[in-house]
């Protein structure tokens, strides 16, 4: 069996936000047909899934591990003493260490995309974006390879930044499912959640769910409450709450008490947020900005829910797996937005197609990845 490493920056373990999911199921499942040891932090540190997690670079709390270059003899010594000859390193951000590695441990080296930094970060106005486009453009460079999540992100990298086009590959954001939650599974999710919620069966339930302290979430929470919902009101010939799930919302929102009187639930964070998905009658990805894939989006149609998204938002969802699921509306349209809203709501939807689940499935995204791996 190949052995891989795997360059793991911060906690994945317990894996709660999307980011976290994607680094997390992905190791999970190519350790279905690889030995993998993840070089990381104290907060992941042991045996999980098949997975060797190695502290070497210290607590998440430690902002230093970026640039700690003792770690470079431990981890090239590590993959020598067990054979490995492969290294994925998840995010640009490590890849001063991942090319040491390659030059001086000779290991191959691949970059794993989750989102292009640089247009991230330039999105949300950093001023030092520039910086990092630079040495995001050598990290890509240097590798042997490149994972990139969307077929989006790939092409603009192949675009921008130069890279040979043999060297790339998407591979996406994934999900555990086979096939779509039954009508019958969905409905005992939507009455527990309305009993949780003391609202009646009948109720529209609109699902908006992400980390609330990230600058895109926020500019999406901001267009629900003060354009989206507003429009909904105004023109909704039904009764409906819009559910807001998801940490760290910023204290200045008052937990959204300010909107209990029009529409508006505040829940926080969910222990099982799959159980909010299903019982969804509607998913919102009002997102514009941010960058990848909105791995929400995916959980949310993984769910068998119907969804309304921005073009941006739907970035790396092929809408010709999706069936009638998903509707994608122009980056910025508000009014066009409610009314797809009430679009989806009104209308009656089938289950969503065999191929969403054999595009997205992580077992199948495993099996790619290790074929490319062993190819190099």
């Amino acid at each position: 069996m190949l052995k891989i490493a795997s360059l793991v920056p911060y906690k994945i373990i317990p894996a709660v936000t999307g980011g976290e999911k994607g680094i997390f199921y992905f190791l999970k499942y190519v350790a279905r047909y690889a030995d993998i040891t993840s070089f990381s932090v104290t907060e992941n540190a042991g045996a999980v899934e098949r997975i060797n997690f190695i502290d070497v670079l210290g607590s998440t709390h430690k902002k230093s591990r970026y640039a700690d270059f003792s770690v470079f003899r431990k981890i090239k010594n590590t993959c020598r003493s067990l054979g490995i000859k492969h290294i994925i390193v998840e995010h640009p951000y490590l890849a001063w260490l991942g090319v040491a590695l390659k030059k001086w441990g000779g290991l191959k080296l691949i970059i794993h995309s989750h989102n292009i930094e640089a247009a991230r970060f330039k999105s949300v106005k950093k001023w030092w974006w520039p910086i990092l486009y630079q040495y995001e453009r050598f990290a890509h460079r240097q590798a042997d390879f490149n994972f990139f999540i969307t077929e989006e992100d790939k092409d603009y990298a192949i675009r921008t930044y130069r890279l040979d086009t043999s060297k790339c590959a998407v591979v996406t954001y994934g999900i555990e499912h086979a096939e779509a939650p039954s009508f019958e599974e969905k409905q005992q999710s939507k009455k527990q959640v309305c009993e949780e919620l003391d609202l009646p069966i009948h109720t529209k339930l609109i699902l908006f769910n992400g980390t609330l302290d990230y600058a895109p979430n926020r500019d999406g929470l901001d267009r629900i409450l003060k354009e989206i919902n507003p429009l909904l009101q105004q023109q909704a010939g039904f009764s409906y709450k819009i559910i807001i799930c998801g940490l760290r919302l910023p204290a200045e929102y008052n937990r959204l008490k300010n909107y209990e009187g029009q529409h508006i639930i505040y829940k926080g964070f969910v222990e099982d947020i799959s159980i909010y998905f299903k019982a969804a009658d509607l998913f919102i990805n009002p997102i514009t900005d941010g960058g990848g894939i909105k791995t929400k989006l995916v959980e949310a149609l993984a769910a068998n829910t119907p969804c309304v998204s921005f073009k941006a938002g739907a970035y790396g969802v092929p809408v010709n797996v999706t069936g009638d699921h998903l509707l994608v509306v122009p980056d910025g349209d508000n009014r066009g937005f409610a009314s797809s809203i009430e679009e989806q709501l009104s209308n009656l939807h089938k289950d969503i197609p065999e191929a969403f689940y054999d595009h997205f499935s992580w077992d199948a995204i495993a099996r790619k990845t290790m074929a490319i791996i062993e190819g190099l």
